[in-house]
């Protein structure tokens, strides 16, 4: 029976071949280096900067709101697409905080079990076979995987250091955009810390007017903002007719394990990812939306979470650059995002990022993300843990007195 089912594995997940592949995947190859250098060193600290996830718990009143909600017997049942007390919230937050007036929540609004669920389902709304989605990489892939399982295809728009991380869809040949659906973009960007302007939206706007094509702007980072105020892409006059955006309430309200987002603005785009939704789930449980509600009425929660990044930011940048890296302080989200050493001046050479990365986990106790999709970086995170801000401070010493024992060739 074992080879009938082995037999019966879709392509999409790899046929024949799905479970016996030999290919080891980098975040499965920093789990195995992680626990060989714990492992190697008994007793010792890894310092985490990989984790993408935040720190700390959800601020108390969201906690609060959530545990009298729990023992409410109205919110026992189904959700389905949402209740409106969140809807409203979203629509609120998106006026206070980022300035989008007008979205209706009973049409432009609709939460999501976390921003990849949603992100997952929006392919079966719009791709079929021969369809192209555009997307940015190096990034997260979640809607390409699923555009490629629905047999559309994949263009990737490379992220360059030189043109400050956005795409170049000018770029773009007329082949490939009559075929192209669907435009993901993800700004703040991870892993880049590539932040977006209004002119590089507005050229967006006009990119897909021009072009037919439905812009999926990931805002996951967006309310992790270190400049001025934070900038959405519905914002720009134009952008509730080409497209959506995702918000997620993981980074800004320390919400990760809560699963809970919305999808907001075009209202066919909206309502498209509403129908497949409703074919996928039956809504987030009730008191982890109205806990949501709260936290999306009083905003200035970030506040302090984003201060502390920058905090942490900061003193990552002039630690790496004691080093003699070139880290550069990002606009927003909690990545650095550095170009790699060539090697070491005792002799080792790093061929790729997952070359360094390794380096770093088995050398220095220092955990971090490579990426070699375009040029060879890695990504590091301020979202290490730490018990209050004098073991934050404690870590960043160390991790400054693990680096200054090497040097490295640039």
């Amino acid at each position: 029976m074992d080879d009938v089912i082995q037999n019966m594995f879709a392509e999409r997940i790899g046929g024949r071949k799905f479970g016996k592949e030999d290919k080891i995947y980098k975040f499965e190859k920093i789990k195995r280096a992680k626990a060989a250098a714990l492992k190697a060193n008994p007793g010792a600290e890894l310092i985490d900067l990989g984790v993408g996830e935040p720190d700390d718990m959800a601020p108390p009143g969201v906690v609060d709101v959530m545990q009298k909600e729990c023992a409410k017997w109205e919110n026992r049942g189904y959700a389905d697409n949402g209740i409106m007390e969140f809807k409203e919230a979203a629509a609120g937050y998106m006026e206070s905080v980022y300035g989008v007036k007008g979205l209706n929540p009973d049409k432009e609004i609709i939460h999501g079990i976390g921003s990849k669920p949603a992100l997952a389902m929006l392919p079966s709304a719009f791709i079929n076979s021969g369809d192209i989605t555009l997307m940015t990489v190096p990034g997260y892939p979640v809607m390409g995987t699923h555009t490629k399982w629905y047999g559309g295809e994949v263009v990737n728009l490379p992220l360059k250091e030189e043109n400050n991380f956005l795409p170049d869809i000018d770029s773009l040949d007329s082949s490939i955009l009559r075929r192209a659906k669907l435009l993901y973009i993800n700004y703040p960007n991870n892993p880049t810390g590539g932040a977006a302007t209004r002119e590089f939206f507005e050229k967006v706007v006009r990119f897909a007017a021009e072009n037919n094509i439905i812009v999926v702007h990931d805002a996951a980072y967006a309310a992790l903002n270190f400049e001025g105020k934070p900038l959405s892409f519905l914002s720009i006059p134009g952008a509730k007719e080409v497209g959506i955006e995702i918000h997620s309430l993981s980074k800004a309200f320390n919400m990760t394990g809560w699963r809970i987002a919305f999808v907001a603005g075009n209202e066919k785009v909206v309502n498209a990812y509403g129908f497949v939704k409703d074919n996928y789930d039956s809504g987030q449980f009730r008191a982890i939306q109205k806990a949501g509600a709260y936290a999306l009425e009083n905003a200035s929660l970030t506040t302090e979470i984003s201060r502390k990044y920058e905090r942490r930011l900061k003193a990552l940048v002039e630690t790496l650059n004691s080093a003699g890296f070139q880290a550069k302080m990002p606009k927003g989200s909690f990545y650095l995002y550095v170009k790699i050493p060539k090697g070491t001046k005792s002799g080792t050479i790093f061929n790729s990022a997952e070359d360094f990365s390794e380096f770093l986990i088995k050398e220095k106790l220092i955990s971090s993300v490579p990426w070699d999709d375009v040029g060879s970086y890695v990504r590091f995170s301020a979202t290490f843990v730490a018990k209050d801000l004098s073991d934050e401070t404690r870590i960043l010493n160390e991790i400054k007195k693990r680096l200054s024992d090497t040097t490295f060739d640039f």
